[in-house]
């Protein structure tokens, strides 16, 4: 199963940058043994519409002709389920074992997700009940990405 992250908007070079490529080079290191076949990152620009609902329906459209068929569309918005690491990874897990093809990370615009992506995500993830900038969003992820990984494989970086 391949991974795929869909992100409006690019990380500049920086503390931020770095530290995504880290876990995305740490999960590529540990999810080949596990049957994931990479993690690929899509930065899309940010509409430039001056209507909100322009802007989502721009990025929407960006985002979901980047979606392989017969993906796994994983969202994450703050109306998300607040999910534990664990969880995280059995998600992963099963549809790894059920031979999904790809499984696909959204992370919108400044505006959010249109509603449409939102309905067609078998997941939706929250970080918490705090708004948090979409550099950090992005970090976290590919932090809960690998964290994933390690957990399926009984890796010891994950303590309960």
């Amino acid at each position: 199963m391949r991974l795929s992250v869909i992100a409006i908007g690019r990380l500049k070079q920086g503390p931020e940058r770095e530290l995504a490529e880290r876990y995305r080079e740490r999960f590529d290191d540990i999810g080949r043994k596990l049957g994931f076949r990479g993690l690929e990152i899509h930065e899309i620009p940010e509409s430039r519409s001056r209507d909100a609902a322009t802007r989502i329906t721009e990025e929407a459209a960006a985002i979901a002709a980047l979606i392989p068929d017969k993906s796994a569309l994983v969202a994450l918005d703050e109306r998300g389920d607040n999910i534990d690491s664990a969880g995280f990874a059995r998600h992963l897990g099963r549809w790894r074992d059920e031979s999904v093809p790809c499984a696909v990370f959204t992370i919108g615009g400044a505006d959010g997700l249109s509603p449409e992506l939102r309905r067609r995500a078998k997941l939706g993830v929250a970080f918490g009940k705090a708004t948090w900038p979409h550099q950090m969003v992005r970090v976290m992820l590919l932090e809960q990405i690998y964290r994933a990984a390690t957990i399926l494989s009984g890796h010891p970086y994950h303590r309960v």
